[in-house]
């Protein structure tokens, strides 16, 4: 998962996923544009394992959170290999990985040491189980049950799926709409490892979050994850943890 070479960054001329608009309108007597980009709106689950007691989440690389580290450590100094151990191991760790290409299609001047570049593990997130809403002849519902089957590899029926809530991501760029769900599985209804549709370009890693260090995980800022996580642990802890008797170790 994270071997990542060859980056490129091109201008994207056309997209499946994303459109880019602007539009302009009065507000008050004011005349205002803003550019937006139209998407899909999307599922997301949260998965609790009532046979091990663990959250079920997914690990991938996100090109997009990459390319922000990689904006980052551009303007970061460089730092000494020399200034302790720890350091120099990063150091060593940042060199080894590979040197994408600058935004206008072109490598890194030779000038520029390769520990400006994040590693690769720089791009990878902890999330929910999550899939865009692109077949309208199926429910919510259905979609989520899919992603669940595809991504981690647990068959739950889409009547047994909870809705928590909906909310707009993205507000100032796309505004789409995401729906989260919650689902109780077992062992018993794992019926494969998961790991998404490779045809798909999906390369996914099951992750499992025991109950009792869920919180600390949701506030540990050192491990990268969306919101959707920190605000699905929370919504167990109020609502799931006092029906079950069981701690979330807040």
């Amino acid at each position: 998962m994270e071997e990542i070479n060859n980056v490129e960054v091109t201008p994207c001329t056309e997209s499946d996923y994303l459109k880019p608009f602007r539009v302009h309108y009065n507000q008050n007597g004011t005349k205002k544009s803003w550019d937006f980009m139209r998407t899909h709106d999307s599922v997301s689950v949260l998965i609790f394992n009532t046979s091990s007691h663990c959250f079920v989440l997914v690990k991938q690389f996100r090109p997009a959170v990459y390319m922000c580290e990689w904006e980052r450590a551009k303007t970061q100094p460089p730092q000494s290999a020399e200034k302790t151990e720890e350091g120099a191991s990063e150091a060593a760790a940042a060199a080894a990985a590979p040197v994408p290409e600058s935004p206008e299609g072109q490598s890194a001047s030779e000038g520029e040491s390769s520990s400006q570049w994040p590693p690769a593990s720089a791009g990878v997130t902890y999330e929910l189980c999550a899939g865009l809403v692109d077949k309208p002849d199926l429910s919510l519902e259905e979609i989520a049950r899919q992603e669940v089957l595809e991504e981690c590899g647990y068959d739950v029926p889409a009547s047994k799926l909870k809705r928590i809530t909906s909310y707009r991501s993205g507000v100032g760029v796309t505004g789409a709409k995401q729906t989260m769900f919650y689902a109780e599985v077992s062992d018993d209804n794992c019926v494969s490892a998961g790991g998404g549709e490779p045809q798909e370009g999906e390369l996914i890693e099951v992750v499992k979050v025991p109950l009792h260090e869920a919180m600390t995980f949701a506030y540990d800022e050192c491990i990268p994850k969306t919101m959707g996580v920190v605000f699905s642990f929370i919504w167990f802890h109020n609502n799931m943890s006092p029906k079950y008797k069981i701690s979330t170790n807040v």
